[in-house]
């Protein structure tokens, strides 16, 4: 290439200029000087507002020049000037160029890998950051390792560390192509690695390559359901120590990783060859080259050169193969195929070998020059599961070239053919414009009508009310008017389209000619017949050539001899968001399964075509591709299992792994066993203090009565006792009256079984949800969650020994044998922990109650806030109990109904005050998302419930839908500052409320608004629960 060219390279780099003879001009008048040449164009820019909109906008994502080199190949230095000031932009770039070229010299560090430096140093100190904050217990990251473990070989999601999405998304791009995974689990260090590193590139890239390792080990072989990537981001953190400048974009992350890889495998493969030139497999892997062939101040040139990641415009283009063709071909192209020379300068792009995996770049940020900030493109672009790259290639380049002017020829034809049905199908010469045989329709329609009168006035009488009138004054013309007054101002009926079906009755339905012959009308009629059936064919034979051009341009690379490079979409890597905060994720296609896999941090999800387009193509929300991998159909092995050589079975889990990889594998499989142990011993310890400390008063006097739980007894006769006494009176009462036999012991016994059949009758009906009885009675709630029969005995033994039944002799007596009976119960025959275990879960199930009968009161009064604390935790309370049993809770799905309408009610109302421009209105708005909804997602997005997701997506379409809307800046700044907030995916909660304080409900009151609650909201729709 030469010099002047590579100058005009880094010149459309730094300016984001595309246009060559302009690029060209700045170089002529700068003599070369590229800062010269910078500063010329800048200025320009600045001095002609009317020009391009390209002009405006320069891309803040830094793309990977696609006419040079990429990685160690061809090292190149990248300057981003997106600042503003410019004033010092000759300075800055003259500075810039003398300390890239001069840190390069003495680090081997480009200015490129600086700044994915001080991304992942921001990522890093977000994670410390987070680490430090103090976590609810109930609340923390999935503390529970049941939580976290692996379900049978179900792929492996990535921990967010802090912001660190998009290095889930790549990393598991390419884990999941299946040579790459085998060329890093494989790979082994050079034998000098033990020396001293040479230069801080081997510095950096063997520690980072033994971590991939590692990484990638794990996610094959790891017990756990998501593992955590700090230590790979750490090496890459500490790899680089840089001032603190602009983020790079995430593709550039991409980019240099593959560098790094690069560097790792060509250190490998210089120490393994044998007299010949090594090859490197990152570089046949993901690198391709092309044939750049063009003119330059009329003069032909033609340079092979190699790419690895394809940049690709978004803006302006509808698919994929609009953004290849315009990138393929730049400036003037007519002089390349013509054989004189002339001043024009332009060049085509054919690839001469194409990599196994062929990765774009989807440029979906722009810099508004004019705001002075970057912005995302929202355009949809549509991009095929198969794409074919025979037009492309070099070995085409002739056909291509025939095709494509037959193309254009093609779209010149439509073009023609279009405005001429523009002007069949917009009609006229004022601002509406028609159908034209529309209109001609209408004209018959008004020739045809009979008229009502002679004057369109003249049959309304004046002196009539104005119902149902235009409400005008009729009279002689010279004659005094009066203005109406307010009162008849206020009676006069308006004519409403949307809710009337029909006009007043005594309006005429459309205007008609006063004269008209039969003769005239007969002649009209026919001419308006015979244009009207004219305008029609002709719009038709129109509209057929346009779709017949349309499918013979979309049919024009369909034979056989252009589908012979196919390429299958292997990976699309998605950003939501808007151009300086967003989420990352990508989908993925498995082979195997033949479906599509969404890779969303730890989440790893079965997914679809139709949601991958839904999230992938833009153009309606503010999720859009930003990266697309597609892999050559011809080559399997990409994608393919590897086979034991012996065996011929295909390796699998550990199978796969090399053995120092199985050891660290296995070591940190033991490691998440020793903690699920650990969690386990720690549970049942905790329970068991739990019930030491709860039995303290019977250890301290065992000569003093059995002290029982409140809802057992109360020390005063409480409405809650009361209850229970009332329920164990009648059963004494009932006793007494069959019973034969009057001792106290018979007549226990006899009441106990009375009063357990009366139970068991109420456990075993099946009654509405207003009407549990759990709620009445422990000894129900025992009964449906199958309690052990001692602990059964127990408690209603306990019932019948209640000292507020000593108000007569006979219940007195009862009351003493049940007590003498709880005294002679030996430890051996009932198991005292087991009991407290029990009534403990009894306590929560009623304390969980309290929370959600609460939380559905207030938010049937639409308190939402307040409702808000109560509905979340008797929610995950509730979830708590259900891990123990089907009965022991409540019903998840309605708890879940709730929480999630809350959350949307808030964000409704929060979003409502941030529209409403006013100062205390928005702060509030926001405080209510930061300090309630934003704290929540992660419970939301923890579980991982379709409907719950959809919550969460619809909470952020609806502050991302503010991006493109203009606003004043203090709210642009808020909303800039709020988004990073609410579109954070990870699952670990940062902070969190205490639980609300809860109130003290006997149990008849607990019963009664529980049961009002219940019924109301089963009066209430259900669509969406």
């Amino acid at each position: 290439m030469t010099h002047q060219q590579t100058l005009l390279n880094q010149l459309r780099e730094i300016t984001g200029t595309t246009d060559i003879q302009l690029l060209q001009q700045a170089l002529q008048v700068s003599n070369g000087d590229l800062a010269e040449a910078v500063a010329f164009l800048t200025e320009k820019n600045a001095k002609v507002p009317q020009q391009d909109e390209t002009t405006y906008y320069q891309t803040s994502q830094v793309a990977s020049d696609r006419y040079i080199s990429v990685g160690s190949q061809a090292d190149t230095n990248v300057i981003d000037l997106t600042g503003d000031d410019k004033d010092d932009l000759q300075r800055a770039i003259a500075l810039s160029l003398e300390e890239s070229s001069r840190a390069f010299r003495e680090t081997g560090i480009t200015d490129e890998e600086q700044a994915i430096s001080r991304v992942l140093e921001a990522s890093i100190a977000e994670n410390k950051a987070s680490l430090k904050r103090t976590h609810t217990e109930v609340w923390s990251d999935s503390p529970n390792p049941h939580d976290r473990k692996r379900i049978d070989n179900c792929p492996v999601g990535l921990k967010n560390v802090g912001n660190t999405c998009w290095f889930s998304a790549v990393i598991q791009s390419l884990f999941n192509l299946l040579e790459f995974q085998r060329l890093v689990l494989n790979y082994s260090p050079p034998a000098r690695v033990h020396d001293l590193p040479r230069n801080q590139k081997e510095h950096r890239n063997l520690p980072f390559m033994q971590e991939l390792r590692n990484l990638f080990s794990l996610m094959v072989g790891s017990k756990r359901k998501y593992v955590d990537p700090s230590r790979a981001v750490e090496i890459l953190k500490d790899a680089f120590k840089s001032s603190e400048s602009q983020q790079q974009d995430v593709s550039e992350f991409t980019h240099k990783l593959l560098d790094w890889l690069e560097d790792a495998f060509q250190m490998k493969a210089e120490e393994d060859r044998e007299g010949e030139k090594p090859k490197n497999p990152m570089v046949e892997l993901f690198y391709g080259r092309f044939l750049a062939v063009g003119v330059l101040e009329g003069k032909k040139f033609e340079n092979t050169e190699m790419f690895g990641q394809y940049p690709l415009q978004v803006n302006g283009f509808k698919d994929l193969h609009e953004c290849l063709e315009a990138a393929m071909i730049e400036g003037e192209i007519e002089s390349l195929h013509s054989a004189e020379n002339s001043a024009r300068s332009g060049q085509e792009h054919w690839f001469t070998e194409l990599p196994p995996v062929l990765t774009f770049e989807l440029s979906r940020f722009e810099f508004n020059q004019a705001l002075g900030r970057p912005e995302k493109i929202h355009n949809k672009l549509e991009f095929p599961s198969m794409l074919y790259m025979d037009r492309y290639m070099d070995r085409n380049r002739e056909i291509t070239r025939i095709k494509r002017e037959e193309i254009r020829r093609l779209k010149e034809h439509l073009t023609l053919l279009q405005q001429r049905l523009e002007r069949y199908l917009s009609y006229g010469s004022g601002p509406k414009r028609f159908p034209l045989a529309d209109v001609l329709q209408y004209a018959m329609e008004f020739a045809s009508s009979k008229p009502v009168c002679t004057s369109p006035v003249e049959d309304i009488d004046s002196s009539a009310p104005p119902g149902g009138t235009t409400g005008q004054h009729s009279g002689p013309a010279s004659g005094p008017t009066t203005a109406p007054t307010a009162a008849q101002q206020q009676r006069v009926p308006i004519h409403k389209p949307f809710t009337q079906s029909r006009l007043p009755p005594d309006l005429p339905m459309h205007p008609a000619p006063r004269h008209i012959t039969e003769e005239e009308l007969r002649v009209l009629e026919g001419c308006l017949h015979r244009w009207r059936s004219e305008v029609e064919n002709d719009t038709r034979d129109l509209q057929g050539s346009i779709t017949r051009i349309h499918r013979t341009i979309e049919l024009m690379y369909s034979d056989k001899s252009m589908m012979q490079v196919p390429y299958r979409l292997h990976a699309v890597l998605v950003h939501e968001g808007q151009a300086n905060a967003g989420h990352y994720w990508a989908y993925i296609y498995d082979p195997h399964q033949r479906s599509w896999m969404k890779y969303n941090d730890i989440s790893v999800t079965k997914s679809s075509w139709e949601e991958l387009v839904r999230d992938s193509f833009g153009g309606y929300r503010n999720a859009s591709a930003y990266c697309l991998m597609y892999i050559n159909d011809k080559k399997p092995f990409l994608i393919e299992e590897e086979f034991d050589k012996e065996t011929g079975q295909i390796l699998s889990g550990m199978d796969k792994l090399p053995p120092d990889l199985k050891q660290y594998v296995k070591e940190d499989n033991e490691l998440f066993d020793k903690e699920i142990e650990e969690w386990d011993t720690m549970q049942a310890r905790k329970a068991q203090q739990e019930k030491i400390i709860a039995h303290i008063p019977s250890i301290k006097g065992p000569l003093l009565p059995q002290q029982d739980p409140e809802y057992m007894e109360q020390p005063s006769p409480t409405n809650d006792s009361k209850h229970l006494q009332e329920d164990t009176e009648r059963a004494i009462s009932r006793a007494a009256a069959e019973q034969e036999e009057r001792s106290p012991e018979a007549l226990l016994n006899a009441a106990i079984k009375l009063e357990y059949a009366r139970l068991l009758r109420f456990a075993q009906e099946d009654t509405p949800p207003e009407n549990d009885y759990r709620l009445q009675h422990i000894i129900v709630y025992f009964i449906q969650n199958q309690a052990p029969k001692k602990i059964l005995e127990r408690t209603l033994l306990t019932q019948f020994a209640d000292r507020n039944l000593a108000f007569d002799e006979r219940c007195k007596s009862i009351m003493n044998v049940a007590r003498a009976k709880l005294d002679l119960i030996k430890p051996e025959e009932v198991n005292m922990d087991e009991y407290e275990i029990w009534h403990q879960d009894y306590r929560n199930f009623r304390e969980t109650t309290i929370f959600m009968t609460t939380g559905l009161e207030l938010f049937q009064k639409t308190n939402y806030v307040e409702a808000l604390m109560y509905l979340i935790y008797s929610y995950q309370y509730n979830k708590e109990l259900l891990s123990k049993g089907l009965y022991r809770g409540h019903d998840e799905e309605l708890l879940g109904h709730y929480r999630r309408e809350c959350l949307l009610k808030l964000n409704e109302q929060a979003a409502a005050m941030f529209e409403s421009g006013e100062e205390p209105e928005v702060t509030t708005g926001l405080g209510i998302m930061n300090e309630l909804v934003v704290p929540c997602i992660p419970l939301l997005l923890i579980h991982d419930t379709e409907r719950d997701l959809l919550a969460v997506e619809d909470m952020r379409n609806r502050w991302c839908s503010y991006l493109g809307q203009e606003m004043e800046s203090n709210l642009q700044e808020k909303l800039t500052d709020f988004l990073p907030k609410l579109l954070d995916c990870s699952t670990e909660i940062k902070s969190f409320h205490d639980p609300p304080k809860l109130p003290s409900y006997s149990t008849l009151e607990l019963c009664e608004r529980f049961s009002r609650i219940m019924a109301a909201l089963g009066r209430v729709p259900t669509e969406g629960r």
